[in-house]
């Protein structure tokens, strides 16, 4: 399990194909390998990895399989690629963010890249049906990053857009004062809200049965979806 809360960023030292996988060489930040043992769990962008080498101090080696080089960015990273990484959290550890698997759900398109004084603005495209999982206010993990949902907004289609807002701290802390617009980045939903959302609309589909298409007509005849009776009850997580 990660919290969510970057420990620095990594480079990519050098990377090695071979029949199935592609192994990478990090090199680490300041101090982040200090007990780092073989088998250990890594976030890198989010992405949950095991050391499989220590080749030298500061650097450490993972294996990545085709289905995940398929599924996310890592397949894109090239010699000198920055990433972000986290160590997998001890028992006890203060969550200062919020529980992440290091499991990534589906990649986001950066769409627009805004900079208020001493802060970044980033605007996220997401792909159907996800849109239904992120909700204003919410928790939600951009390249293994736990950041808090600014602003949000759903189509018709499932897709939608949603924004996050990062402080210096987090800027200095990460690679995303380096995304520009049409990046793609790593997002892995709130479990707990997938779990309310997909609940309830089980129920709601189970007790309605053949009156859904009714009920949805009659939804959007009030500018509301079937997904809108799903929202999770309104939180206010700590400020990224």
């Amino acid at each position: 399990m990660f919290t969510g809360i970057v420990q620095g960023i990594a480079r990519i030292a050098q990377i090695e194909d071979r029949t199935g996988l592609r192994s990478f060489a990090l090199q680490l930040p300041a101090g982040f390998d200090e007990g780092l043992a073989l088998g250990a769990s890594v976030a890198v962008d989010g992405v949950c990895l095991t050391v499989t080498a220590r080749p030298t101090p500061g650097q450490a080696c993972f294996d990545v399989m085709q289905q995940s080089l398929a599924l996310t960015t890592l397949g894109t990273l090239a010699v000198g690629s920055a990433v972000n990484v986290e160590r997998a959290a001890r028992d006890g550890a203060e969550i200062g963010g919020h529980p992440l698997s290091g499991h990534v759900d589906f990649m986001a398109t950066v769409v627009q890249v805004r900079r208020p004084e001493n802060n970044r603005v980033l605007r996220l495209a997401v792909p159907a049906p996800w849109m239904r999982y992120v909700f204003a206010k919410g928790y939600i993990a951009v390249n293994g990053a736990s950041l808090t949902v600014a602003e949000a907004a759903r189509e018709r289609d499932g897709s939608g857009w949603f924004e996050v807002w990062l402080i210096p701290e987090t800027l200095r802390m990460t690679t995303f004062g380096a995304k520009a617009e049409g990046d793609a980045v790593h997002i892995e939903i709130e479990r707990s809200a997938q779990v309310f959302v997909d609940t309830v609309r089980d129920a709601v589909a189970e007790r309605l049965g053949p009156l859904t298409q009714a009920v949805e007509s009659l939804l959007a005849e009030r500018g509301l979806r079937l997904d809108d009776l799903a929202r999770p009850p309104a939180r206010l997580p700590p400020a990224r």
